[in-house]
């Protein structure tokens, strides 16, 4: 039998380790940023094209590499950091495992120049489907730059398996944010498709953090620090009331490395209890700090998941930081019970009113309200039959005397006639056997609307009943784009975060067909002209804010397409909300258009919008 076992060559060996190192253009572009920060830059330039399909290249001005070192970095486990297996515990650097540039190379075309400090003369390497095509001298500043042209030109199939361009820059801008707020001591730049996205000076990590969300995390941030022996925590949590539905922005370092950790999330969640909704995620930048010995880096191809050798006494640490930083910033209310907080608050700053009090109460004594008892005397003779009418009549209006400052209130359930009856009419709905009465519409606990059948009563969710409406006309506003618009008085303009921007203009031709009109103003700005017609809106900035996050919230969460997501996020941001008071008019028109919908049993949650109790289960109540 012949021997069928050989060795991989070393080009498709290289190929099947991008397969973990290399998954799409952001992975690459990672790699290629912490290669520049271990070479001790100050400065990162970032240059994309086509979302990295066609070209990243990044270029620092770092250390540089020497001739030898610049062939080697393409070797299969090539490493500077690694000595010995002592050394994989002692690491708090980035590349360690020499991969990365080789895996790249297997898949790309990459150009590679560099000049190390204090040469006359740089490297130039070009590199094809790990195949050396050319290398020679050049002249080129200190530092390195490498471009990777084509990504996966000779891998068809993990091509055709990328994403929509704003799909791929996403991620791109996502890794890029990530490595500028771990070194907010190197200045940052990032250009795509000839356009400057972000351009971020060195500096404090608080100046970062307001340069690439925005100038309204400026008065958000509430600064976290807490040292122990163990671990020390630095950083920045949002407040609460600035929470939102999605979780993108939550980033957690350990030694400078971000990493993903839903334990650790919980531990900072667990410190906003009760200041914020279940279904809200607060904003928060945290670095820990540790011996690395205490930690295990090597568990995930990426290195984005680690391992703790104490978790619960990080979390412990992490809870009580975050928990700290809140209370001392006044986050979390204090409470004084020996104030009346009503009488301090009206009163404090009027002196006037406060020497008034004060007169009064040097003479006048304070006492319960005094009442009159009435006179129940001679009640037998109420019941003494016709003939002492008179007498009970003269008792009647004794009584009546006596409570002459009683008022009474109607009540507009004595409003309708004694005799008066309900014509039965049927529901404008999938169900035309039901009857209902009209008139007999009315909430409960502003929550649900109650109607009465002929065979009994209607039980409905206002809210849950209104997303679905909405979201059925939504749905066919975007199959029939014929969404109509309401023009805004004094056009708004947005400011949003690059994330957030490009998702807007991804979505311009929905957004379009439900009604909206956006236009481009100025860089990651939006000017909103337009909103749909059967909104009720009284801030267009914030219904369009809202409908960005509840879209990236419903995509986090739930596989849908634009169209989908888009309609559900707009009809959980527009609908009536639970406890809004509705007009008897408003109830039926509710009513009606429910049972006009395709699928009036059940709302976006799943749950039922109504529920319907027979006159029989109804008397099953009352009858043995």
């Amino acid at each position: 039998m012949s021997d069928i076992i050989q060795l991989l060559p070393d080009a498709i060996a290289n190929q099947i380790a991008a397969g973990e190192v290399v998954q799409r253009p952001s992975s690459a572009l990672k790699e290629l940023l912490e290669n520049a920060i271990d070479a001790g830059a100050t400065d990162i330039q970032v240059v994309i094209k086509e979302a990295g399909k066609i070209l990243i290249q990044v270029i620092d001005n770092g250390k540089g590499m020497s001739l030898t070192d610049a062939r080697m970095c393409f070797e299969r486990h090539a490493t500077s950091k690694i000595r010995s297996s002592e050394d994989l515990f002692a690491i708090r650097t980035f590349g360690f495992r020499g991969e990365a540039m080789a895996s790249i190379a297997a898949v790309a075309q990459v150009e590679l120049k560099t000049r190390a400090m204090g040469e006359e003369l740089g490297t130039l390497i070009c590199i094809e489907g790990s195949e050396v095509k050319k290398q020679e001298p050049v002249v080129c500043p200190e530092g390195t730059s490498i471009s990777v042209k084509n990504l996966f030109f000779n891998v068809p199939a993990r091509r055709n398996f990328l994403k929509s361009n704003p799909v791929e820059m996403k991620h791109i801008v996502e890794e890029f944010q990530r490595v500028a707020l771990a070194n907010p001591e190197v200045s940052f730049s990032l250009m795509h498709n000839d356009m400057e996205l972000f351009k971020l000076s060195s500096g404090k990590l608080s100046q970062r953090i307001v340069g690439i969300f925005g100038k309204n995390y400026q008065s958000q941030l509430v600064a976290c620090e807490e040292d122990t022996p163990h671990v020390t925590i630095k950083g920045y949590v949002g407040k609460p009331e600035n929470a939102k539905k999605s979780r993108g922005e939550q980033y957690f370092f350990v030694n400078n490395r971000y990493i993903k950790s839903n334990y650790l999330n919980h531990a900072v969640t667990n410190a906003f209890d009760g200041l914020m909704a279940s279904d809200q995620h607060p904003f928060y930048v945290l670095f820990l700090e540790l011996d690395p010995s205490h930690i295990d880096i090597n568990v995930h191809p990426t290195k984005t998941e680690i391992k703790f050798d104490d978790e619960r006494t990080i979390y412990s640490v992490v809870r009580a930081g975050v928990k700290q930083a809140l209370g001392a910033h006044n986050v979390v209310p204090t409470l004084d019970f020996s104030l009346d907080v009503n009488f301090t608050e009206n009163w404090k700053n009027d002196e006037v009113r406060k020497d008034e009090v004060s007169r009064e109460n040097s003479y006048k004594t304070y006492s319960t309200p005094s009442f009159k008892k009435q006179d129940t005397s001679g009640w037998e003779r109420l019941f003494e039959g016709e003939k002492n009418s008179d007498v009970r009549e003269s008792a009647i209006k004794e009584t009546s005397d006596d409570s002459s400052e009683l008022l009474t209130f109607s009540s507009r359930a004595n409003e309708e006639d004694e005799g008066s009856s309900f014509t039965p009419e049927p529901l404008p709905s999938a169900h035309p056997a039901e009857e209902r009465n009209t008139g007999t519409t009315f909430q409960v606990e502003l929550n649900y609307i109650v109607a009465q059948l002929g065979t009994g009563l209607l039980l409905i969710d206002q809210q849950a009943s209104h997303e679905r409406i909405l979201y059925e006309r939504y749905i066919k506003q975007l199959k029939n784009t014929g969404g109509a618009s309401q023009q805004c008085l004094f056009p708004q303009s947005l400011s949003l975060s690059l994330a957030d921007y490009t998702l807007a203009m991804d979505l311009h031709e929905e957004l379009n067909s439900l009604g909206f009109v956006i236009e481009e103003f100025g860089k990651n700005t939006l000017l909103i002209k337009g909103v749909p017609a059967d909104v009720q809106v009284n801030n267009e900035k914030a219904l369009f804010e809202g409908l960005l996050e509840q879209f990236n919230h419903f995509k986090s969460e739930l596989s849908l397409d634009n169209k989908e997501n888009l309609a559900r996020s707009l009809a959980k941001k527009s609908s009536i909300k639970k406890g809004t008071k509705l007009k008897s008019q408003e109830m039926e028109t509710l009513v009606g258009q429910l049972f006009a919908c395709q699928n009036p049993n059940y709302g976006l949650s799943g749950n039922k919008t109504f529920v319907k109790l027979d006159l029989s289960k109804i008397r099953s109540f009352f009858e043995k």
